[in-house]
C-alpha cells in the first residue's frame, strides 16, 4: 500500500528472472471444495476508504460484480475515518463457518500526507466481525505498536492451528526513542506480527519478516496443507512482488523460488492469494497495479514453484484496491447477495 512512483517503477523496468522451482516431489496440491460454489471480495476503491463487497458471477473466480449498488458496506467511524486494504478473516477452530472478521488499515489519504503518514500514522488496525457474513458489528481500533512505530499498514491474518489461534501481520517502521516527533531517519519497513483469539487482545508484537535495508509491506499467506505455506509481499524499494515457500510451518525455512532477485512482477502492491473452488491446485492472486487500474489476476497451477500468468481480465472490474477474496457455499452467496443487491 504505497502512493505511486513512476522513477521507481522506470528503474525496475529491466527484465527479471520469474521464479521457477519444482516442488512437487513434496505433494503439496489442495484439493478443489464441491461445497464452495463462490466468492466473496472485499476491498476499497482508490481515493474511497471504505469497503466494498463484490461477488463473483457463478462459480468463476475472476469474474465478478459490485453489490449494494456501487456503494460501501462498511463505512469507518473511527480513527481517520478512513479504512484501506480490508481483508476478509475465516474464523478457526471452534469458530470455522461460525464467525468472519475484517480488518484494515486505518488511514485516510485525503486528510493527511503520505510522509506523514508513515512518521505519525495510526498504530491501531480496524476490525469489524460477523456470524452470517451479513451484519458487521463491534467496530474497533485496537493499537498494536507503541509510540515508536510511524504506522501500521495492511493487516492480515490466518489460523494457526498448530497454535491455536490467529497470526495477524502488518508493516511498521520504527523511530528512535530519541526522536519523539518522528521528524529523523526511521528503520527500514518490517512485518511484524502478535497472535490473537478474538481481534480484542494481541499478544506483544515480533518481527516476522526484517529484510533490512529492504522495505517490505503488503504481507498475504496462502496455506498449502501439511504444514506448508506461500507467502506473498511486496519490496518496497524495489517496487515488486515476489513469492517464498515454507514447507514446515508459519515459522519454517522460507525459500523464494528462481532465487534471490526472482519476482512476480514490478509496479504493483497489495497481493491477495486464494484457490480456485472447483479446479484443485489451481489458485488466483491479485495484484494491485498501483499506479494504474488496480487489481489484476493472475493464475497458477504450481504455486509452490512461483509459477504465475497474468489471467483473462476481461471479466474482473477494474480500480478494485487491495482487498482479499473469500471462498462460499451457497447459502452464503445467496444470503450476501440478497441483503446487498448488485
Amino acid at each position: 500500500m504505497r502512493f505511486f512512483s513512476l522513477l521507481a517503477l522506470i528503474s525496475t523496468a529491466s527484465a527479471t528472472p520469474t521464479q521457477s522451482l519444482d516442488f512437487t516431489s513434496y505433494g503439496l496440491v489442495p484439493r478443489a471444495d464441491p461445497s464452495l460454489t463462490g466468492y466473496l471480495g472485499v476491498f476499497f476503491l482508490g481515493d474511497k476508504p471504505s469497503v466494498y463487497f463484490y461477488t463473483s458471477n457463478g462459480n468463476n473466480g475472476i469474474s465478478m460484480k459490485a453489490l449494494n449498488k456501487g456503494q460501501p458496506v462498511i463505512n469507518p467511524t473511527k480513527g481517520t475515518q478512513g479504512v484501506r486494504d480490508p481483508s476478509i478473516i475465516a474464523g478457526g477452530g471452534a469458530d470455522a463457518g461460525k464467525k468472519w472478521y475484517i480488518i484494515g488499515t486505518d488511514l485516510n489519504i485525503g486528510k493527511t500526507t503520505w510522509d506523514a503518514a508513515q512518521r505519525q500514522g495510526s498504530r491501531g488496525i480496524f476490525v469489524w466481525e460477523s456470524t452470517d457474513l451479513i451484519n458487521w458489528t463491534g467496530e474497533r481500533l485496537v493499537q498494536v505498536e507503541d509510540a515508536t512505530a510511524g504506522m501500521v499498514w495492511a493487516p492480515d491474518a490466518i489460523w494457526d492451528a498448530q497454535k491455536g489461534q490467529y497470526l495477524v501481520h502488518w508493516a511498521s517502521k520504527f523511530y528512535p526513542t530519541s526522536d519523539p516527533q518522528h521528524t529523523g531517519s526511521p528503520s527500514a519497513t518490517r512485518i511484524r506480527y502478535a497472535y490473537t483469539s478474538d481481534f480484542k487482545t494481541f499478544s506483544a508484537p515480533q518481527d516476522y519478516i526484517n529484510k533490512s535495508p529492504t522495505n517490505i509491506i503488503d504481507l498475504n499467506i496462502l496455506p498449502l496443507g501439511d504444514n506448508a505455506y506461500a507467502r506473498f509481499m511486496k519490496d518496497e524499494t524495489a517496487k515488486t512482488v515476489f513469492t517464498e515457500i515454507s514447507t514446515n510451518g508459519l515459522f519454517g525455512t522460507w525459500t523464494r523460488p528462481g532465487g534471490s532477485n526472482a519476482i512476480i512482477t514490478s509496479g504493483v502492491e497489495g497481493p491477495a492469494a486464494y484457490w480456485d473452488n472447483q479446479v484443485a491446485g489451481k489458485a488466483y492472486l491479485l495484484l494491485d497495479f498501483y499506479g494504474s487500474d488496480g487489481y489484476r489476476p493472475y493464475e497458477s497451477t504450481d504455486v509452490k514453484g512461483g509459477k504465475w500468468t497474468a489471467s483473462d481480465r476481461s471479466a474482473f472490474p477494474k480500480n478494485l484496491r487491495h482487498g482479499s477474496v473469500l471462498p462460499v457455499n451457497a447459502a452464503q452467496l445467496s444470503a450476501v447477495s440478497a441483503k446487498w443487491p448488485a
